[in-house]
């Protein structure tokens, strides 16, 4: 996919720094960080454990603010939002992929992937029939009943990719999604996030240690203290 670079960026950080207290400590993440990201890109994030990876992720979905500087995603400010507004953008906006999942045990496949459904006044038929949909997208129909422990590591990240695209959000955040998995496993599930790109859209940010993963997307970012030192790859 060809992005132009006169465009809007659909993601725009500006001048954000961040800092965490540790007891009397103050210790910077980042200081004066600028990130854009155009609407479709599916883009790799690098680096080594400290670099920061984890605190973006945490301001792009919300879950923190900045200390100081601007997020913007698709024109709107997260900085600005207080916290029940950041978590009704993320209900209608945003869907995640963890390492590890983030399944409910006690719950069937197809019940945990209609957990974000819950959230919004969609009759129960119409859940049924998305949930139906998604796991046949992610190539798990017939298989919505069966209880996520008895499958394989790959499959229940499929059921995690499930749940995060069942409420049709524009952006994908995933953390780590094939650290868990072995390299098969993890080759599939690349290739349903690379699907999910190119044919729904969907902008998708992807935090790696895996270098092969990190083919998998159009762009790769390598972040090191806090500073985005390169620019490995463009893929058109």
């Amino acid at each position: 996919m060809t992005i132009s670079e006169t465009e809007t960026p659909f993601i725009a950080l500006s001048g954000v720094s961040k800092s965490y207290q540790t007891g009397a400590t103050s210790v910077p993440i980042f200081d004066n960080l600028d990130l854009s990201i155009q609407k479709g890109e599916f883009v790799a994030v690098m680096g080594p454990s400290g670099s920061g990876k984890s605190t973006l992720l945490n301001l792009l979905a919300g879950l923190d603010g900045p200390d100081s500087g601007d997020i913007r995603i698709a024109d709107q400010r997260l900085d600005h939002m207080g916290e029940a507004a950041r978590s009704a953008w993320r209900a209608h906006h945003l869907g995640i992929v963890f390492q590890f999942y983030n399944l409910l045990p006690m719950l069937t496949a197809e019940e945990n992937i209609e957990l974000p459904l819950l959230l919004k006044p969609i009759p129960a038929p119409v859940r049924r029939e998305r949930v139906a949909k998604i796991l046949d997208l992610v190539g798990l129909g017939g298989r919505g009943r069966q209880n996520p422990a008895r499958m394989s590591g790959g499959q229940q990240q499929r059921v995690g990719i499930a749940r995060a695209i069942v409420s049709d959000p524009a952006l994908l955040l995933c953390d780590e999604p094939t650290g868990d998995l072995d390299r098969k496993s993890a080759d599939e599930v690349l290739t349903m996030l690379g699907y999910l790109n190119r044919e729904l859209g969907k902008t998708i940010v992807m935090v790696t240690h895996d270098p092969e993963a990190a083919e998998a997307a159009g762009r790769t970012l390598h972040l090191d203290k806090g500073v985005f030192v390169e620019r490995l790859r463009v893929m058109a």
